[in-house]
This record gives structure tokens, sequence and C-alpha cells, in this order.
């Protein structure tokens, strides 16, 4: 078998041995059955691998084995009637390593979960979380998580308030609220689809930006001209050309994909969530990403070259002479491979901005923007040669664009180190110095447009061409857009990317009531202090909250209002431009500021709390921070872990409206406010 050969079946035999593994894993079954007057019953059966036993439901304590865990969420139409149980019975007995009674399952266990239906179609979340063991030793703890789907006929109304009153709450987290996981529908991603289509766009256009780079540009004459000759005829050239295409975006989209797919199946849904969350805000994934930027942009500045091995390149180009549909692969392959030194940066820019944006396939969708906005030219000029003639000759002209990308690289680096400033409230980068390191990039790439700049790989520049004015132009108009910011302009069209205005020291009419920086007149809670927190989160535009919960509902009753819950984090783009966009409208502002509790929940802050505040999961899972505790009571009261999103909480903690995330239209967030004052004053 040759070595390539060899190569290629590697993912393949990984792919093998990971699922030899799951083998010897616990399979999950699920039925529903009806119980009547709206009543249905999940039933889960777990299928024991022989020689294995596992644990029973406990609960035990730390020194215990790790007790099997079911926790149900309702997605929508329904509601639980009661906890999860065992239907089979354990095989207890006392176990001397433990030194108390424990109870296993061997070949087949059954568990149940009733459930009320409050809609004709429901959809339960079901998370489930067990150990197996044999004689001599345990498999690593496992999780999954399943989606039961029912249809039927709902409950009557009163058997469902019953069944929301005898509940028992998810975890202590959710406090006083517990009302609000039965009414409160579910929107998995509040924010994602705005956010990623943003990312999408931005794959796009640095997969269009590719082909202006020196590593890139020259070869497309010379790949058309080579299908186009040597395929014996125009329909064939034009097919090999478009499996030319199809190739490259397969080399840039399954790696990626692979890597991702083969977490989620050895580590479930809920060890990718976990790594991506903490690529998102723990400080040294963004510390580790801003310096990645760096280094790029020092690359595409001419401080050196960022290559793979010759042996690589040599070795695909080899097998590239071939004409067949394995001879255009390693086309394809050397393609990326010559041409890394130029897409290298870009396609780890692209990969370190759609993975810190918290969703598993966030990098694969952009990553395939990317290669198809990267292959299509090379498709469309197979297709129409002619066109070959109106592209410009190669040049100084593509290192300057590699510069201009660097210049680019820079700034949007920032954006990392901000995230870890933030949220492990360094103080670092604040919004003023942020600013200025922009405005002072954007100030020498427009000198360097205009030709007063010159870098080592540059050649002479006898005249200013007209393209390079313009851009010339709109880079210090830019410039000249973001020296108000220095101070506290607030810069709508930057809010996504730019630290939040109260880390900013000095803000023109911070103090008169209009600006945004910190107000004058604090609030205090009903027993006269100064709300936790406060001391490092702030609220934008002057408006006064808090950032604890208990302290916010104690505050609501005695004030007569109703709570507006923000559900918020430091690197939330998309909570930064509602902010920005649609909550410093003066309408929004004067119903938050005079209608509500505003309520910040943080669900990336890293402050990690006194001892006797921490919660423990049902897991076992101990959270410490008040970014972590925060997150978890959103995903066990609402069923959602995105930001922004926003909820308007009555009395008794119940839900007034449907909660809503990112939209930035400021009428329909006003008829959202305006909404949940009615259903207040309509509560009894």
């Amino acid at each position: 078998m040759s070595k390539t050969l060899r190569f290629l079946l590697l993912p393949a035999l990984l792919l093998c041995a990971f699922a030899a593994t799951q083998a010897q894993n616990v399979s999950w079954k699920n039925k529903v059955e009806e119980l009547g007057d709206g009543k249905y019953r999940i039933v889960l059966t777990a299928q024991i691998p022989e020689r294995f036993h596992m644990y029973d439901m406990g609960p035990y304590d730390a020194m215990g084995p790790n007790a099997t865990i079911i926790e149900a969420t309702p997605v929508s139409g329904a509601q639980l009637a009661g906890a999860p149980q065992a239907i089979t019975a354990p095989h207890r007995y006392y176990d001397d390593i433990y030194e108390l009674e424990i109870g296993t399952y061997e070949g087949t266990a059954e568990f149940a979960q009733d459930i009320l239906l409050t809609e004709p179609e429901a959809e339960v979340r079901i998370y489930l979380e067990w150990m197996i063991c044999d004689d001599t030793s345990c498999l690593p703890l496992s999780d999954d998580e399943i989606t039961v789907k029912i249809t039927g006929t709902p409950a009557a109304a009163d058997a469902v308030a019953a069944a929301a009153a005898t509940t028992p709450a998810a975890t202590d987290a959710q406090s006083s609220s517990d009302a609000a996981s039965a009414s409160a529908p579910v929107q998995k991603d509040a924010a994602g689809g705005g956010s990623l289509w943003s990312l999408i766009i931005e794959a796009i256009l640095w997969g269009f930006a590719m082909l202006l780079t020196p590593c890139v540009f020259p070869m497309v004459p010379m790949t058309v001209s080579f299908f186009m000759k040597g395929s014996g005829s125009p329909a064939r050239g034009r097919f090999n050309a478009f499996m030319y295409g199809l190739f490259i975006v397969v080399l840039y989209t399954l790696p990626i994909a692979a890597i991702i797919l083969i977490t989620r199946f050895v580590g479930g849904d809920a060890v990718t969530a976990d790594i991506f969350n903490w690529l998102a805000t723990h400080w040294l994934p963004n510390v580790i990403f801003f310096l990645v930027f760096m280094i790029f942009a020092a690359s595409f500045f001419g401080a050196f070259e960022i290559t793979l091995p010759s042996w690589m390149v040599n070795k695909s180009d080899s097998k590239a002479d071939n004409k067949s549909l394995g001879g255009i692969f390693f086309l394809a392959l050397t393609l990326v491979l010559v041409s890394f030194s130029c897409t290298g940066p870009i396609v780890g820019s692209v990969l370190i901005k759609s993975t810190s944006g918290g969703e598993f396939w966030s990098p694969i969708i952009t990553m395939f923007a990317f290669s198809v906005a990267f292959a299509l030219p090379f498709t469309i000029f197979a297709f129409f040669p002619s066109m070959l003639k109106n592209l410009p000759k190669s040049g100084g002209w593509l290192n300057s664009v590699k510069v201009v990308l660097g210049f680019i690289e820079v700034a949007l680096g920032l954006k990392f180190l901000s995230v870890a400033d933030q949220t492990y409230h360094w103080g670092i980068l604040d919004r003023e110095i942020y600013l200025a390191i922009w405005i002072v990039v954007f100030t020498l790439m427009g000198l360097y447009l205009l030709g007063k700049i010159k870098f080592a790989h540059d050649s002479d520049m006898p005249y200013l061409g007209v393209g390079r004015l313009l851009l010339a132009i709109i880079t210090l108009s830019f410039v000249v857009y973001l020296i108000p910011g220095m101070w506290g302009a607030p810069l709508k069209g930057l809010s996504g990317y730019l630290p939040p205005l109260t880390s900013q020291d000095f803000v023109i009419g911070q103090n008169s009531g209009t600006a945004s920086g910190p107000a004058a007149e604090k609030l205090l809670t009903v027993d006269g202090k100064t709300p936790r927190y406060s001391d490092f989160l702030h609220l934008p535009h002057n408006l006064q909250g808090f950032f604890d919960l208990k302290e916010a509902e104690a505050y609501a009753a005695k004030a007569g209002k109703p709570i507006f819950i923000d559900f918020t984090g430091h690197g939330c783009v998309n909570c930064r431009e509602m902010e920005a966009r649609v909550w410093s409208d003066p309408q929004v502002l004067s119903i938050l500021k005079n209608d509500y509790v505003v309520l910040a929940l943080y669900a990336d802050d890293k402050t990690v709390l006194p001892e006797e505040e921490w919660v423990t999961t049902e897991s076992g899972k101990v959270l410490k921070s008040l970014g972590k505790i925060n997150s978890h009571y959103a995903l066990t009261t609402y069923g959602v872990n995105a930001q922004p999103y926003y909820v308007l909480q009555g009395r008794d903690g119940k839900i007034l409206v449907e909660p809503r995330g990112y939209d930035l239209s400021i009428e329909n967030f006003v008829n959202y406010l305006n909404s949940g004052l009615e259903a207040y004053r309509n509560q009894k």
C-alpha cells in the first residue's frame, strides 16, 4: 500500500477506532406511551453491554459512584409532570469500596419521564449522563442528548397548572423563578442567525480577496489554460475545471468538518459546547488568537513567509500530471499547498472568528463559504476563457494587497485581546486605547496607499493610481469617523467590535444624563446598598439596574415594576450592536429607565463567587464563576444559552410575553416592551 493511500485512509481508520470504542458503551432507545387526559410517558431504555453494569439514579455524595442522570427540558408544547423515575428496579447491595449501599443495572434498564401536552405538537429535550463498569475497570463518564417529538391531545389547563406547581425546580440556581421554566418558550439560538450570516459574508469576501494575492493570482490563467488545452474538448475542460473547484472546496472544508464531527461523536454535544464556549470566552485561547493574528500580519508585511514543507508541495505536484480525476485532485491540493503563505493567515482568521462564535457548525459553514468563493474564479474563467483577457497583469500591486491585509489583520486581532480583557476585567484595553490603536493602524494604511510608506518587498511607484487614491480616501475617511469616539461618540456602526462605552474614562457630557458614560446618581437596593457587581459591571446609556436576580426581584416588588432581564456577554458582538442601535433610541431608553427594573446577567464573566454561592448541577459539576452560574440559569430556566436574549418578568417570576433575541427593529422592540407593560398591568 502506498504512503499516499495510507495517509488518505488514516482518518477512516481513526473513525473506525472511535466507533469500536462507542460500541462498548450504552445505547439508548426511546418510545412514547399515552396515559390519557393529555398525559404521556417518555420511556427511555438503556442497552448495557455484556459484562458491564450501569449505576442507578442515586443520588450519591461526592465519595460515591457516578449516578445515572436524566434531565428533561420541554422545548415547546409540553410541561413536565414530576421528576424522572426508574421503571426497572436496580440490583441493590452494599459496596465495600464505596462503603455504602448502591444500585446497579445489567443488560437492560428502563426509565420514564411523564409530561403533559400544552399544545397538539410537543418537543422535549432529554440530557443523559451515565457510567458503566466491569469487574476490573470503568469506561469514562458518558453523556448524550436526545429530542423526543410527541403529537396528541393537550391536557386541561388546570392539570397543567397543577403539574407546574408540583414539579421540582431543575436546580437551586432557579431561585424564585421556577414558574418561568414552565411557560417560557425556548429559542435555542437567539442571536445566531445574524451573527452567522455576517460570518458567512465575511468569509466570502475573504475568499474573493485571496484571488488578488501574489500566491494565487498568477495561477489563474495557468490553471485555466491547463484545463482548456489538456482536456481534449472544451466540454471536458469545463468538467475538469468544475471538479477542480469542487476539490478545492472539499480540501478546505472536509478536514474541519471531520475534526468537529469526531469531537461530537466522541464527546457528545455537551463536550463540544464546552470546548467552543471555552474558546469563545477564556483568556488563554483569546490571547493565543490575538498573537496568531499579529504573526499573520507580520507575515503579510514581509517579515517572513509562512510556508508548508517543500517535500509536501513537491509530492503533491508530482501526482498532478495525471489528467484523471485523481490527477485533478492533486492539482487542487497543490494549489492549496502552494498558496498557503497567502491563504494560511486568512484561513486561520476565518476559523478563529467562527470558532469563537460558540456553535459547532459555524466553522464548517464559514469555511465552506470561504472555499466556494476562493474556488469560484477558477471555474468561471474555465467556462468563459475570454474573460482572462480582462485580468490585469501580475506586478507589485499584488504585494500591496498583502500589506493592506496585514493592516486589517492587526485591527481585527485586537478584538480577541479585548474579549479576554473584558471577561477578566484586566483593564488594559479600554475603549479609548482600542480606538487609538485603530486610528494609528488605519492612518498608516492610508499613508501606505498614498505611497508615503514603503515595505521591503514593495516595488517603486512612479505615480499614484486612481484605485489606490480611492482606497486611501475611504481609509482616511474611516479614520476621521473614528476620531470623535475618543471623546465618547457612540460609533454605532462599529459597536459590535469596540469595547463598551462604559469602559471609556472620558466622555463629553457624561454627567449630563444624556451621554452613555457612568451615571452620577446611583441606584440602591431595597436595603440601601450598592447593587452587587456594579463596581465592575455597567449598563449602557446611563441606565441604572442590577446584576443579581434576587436584588432585582426584591427591588421590582417594592417599586411595582416588571423586570427587563438582559442575558448578555462581554464578548457578545450582537449585544453591543443591540445596545448601540436599539437601546439608544429615545423611546426605548425612556421605557427602560422609567417603566422597568433592568437586570443584566453576564454569561461569560469570569469573576469567581464566594463558595457558599457556588451551584452544583445534577451531574455533580460545580459552577464557581458568575458567568457560568448565569449561563446555567438561562439554560435550565428558559432553555437557551445564547446572547442577547431578553425576558420580561412579572410578579412571582412569571413571564409576561414571549422572550426575544437579536432584532435591530426599534419599532418591534418598543412594541415588545409595551406589550410586557400591558401584560404586567393585567396580572392579578
